[in-house]
């Protein structure tokens, strides 16, 4: 590799299982091109396959307020650094950039179901139930699913109302 070592060498090493050796690579390419969105993306990305949340953060934080990642980079950010702080335990940090995710990519599931963890974490179950339920009803493909995918939707935001008569 020598001084030409790129972004695709650093991904390849990633691919064949070389996780310490990507990581190593990418945080010396992010050195010398601290402007390169995608090189900060590709480096908190690295941090995460290596369980080390907390080092990838900066690195997430960084690709997305350089702006010009690919939008699937991009919607890759928002669901590693959103994740990221979950699992940190920075429950409110993970619901901003998750929302903020959600802004940018309204029918990203993906996102949809981090953010509904996050919000099961910040003790709002109702409406991380409403979220996946919708979720559910719309992006399964089970049949049986489909086939009450209506009155899913329609009971998503209702989990605490009955109706009728209990006593007779």
């Amino acid at each position: 590799m020598g001084n030409m070592s790129t972004i695709e060498d650093a991904l390849n090493l990633r691919s064949e299982g070389n996780l310490n050796k990507s990581n190593e690579l990418l945080r010396k390419l992010t050195k010398a091109n601290p402007h390169d969105a995608s090189l900060q993306y590709q480096c908190a990305w690295s941090f995460d396959v290596l369980g080390e949340e907390r080092a990838a953060v900066p690195y997430y934080e960084r690709a997305i307020k350089l702006g010009g990642l690919s939008l699937d980079e991009l919607r890759g950010a928002y669901v590693g650094l959103g994740s990221t702080y979950r699992t940190l335990g920075e429950y409110t940090e993970s619901e901003r950039v998750l929302q903020e995710g959600l802004k940018t990519f309204p029918d990203a599931a993906d996102i949809a179901v981090f953010y509904a963890m996050t919000l099961y974490n910040l003790g709002r179950n109702q409406a991380a139930m409403e979220l996946l339920l919708k979720l559910l009803a719309t992006t399964s493909n089970e049949e049986s699913v489909q086939a009450y995918a209506k009155a899913i939707t329609f009971y998503a935001d209702k989990l605490d109302q009955t109706w009728g008569d209990a006593s007779s």
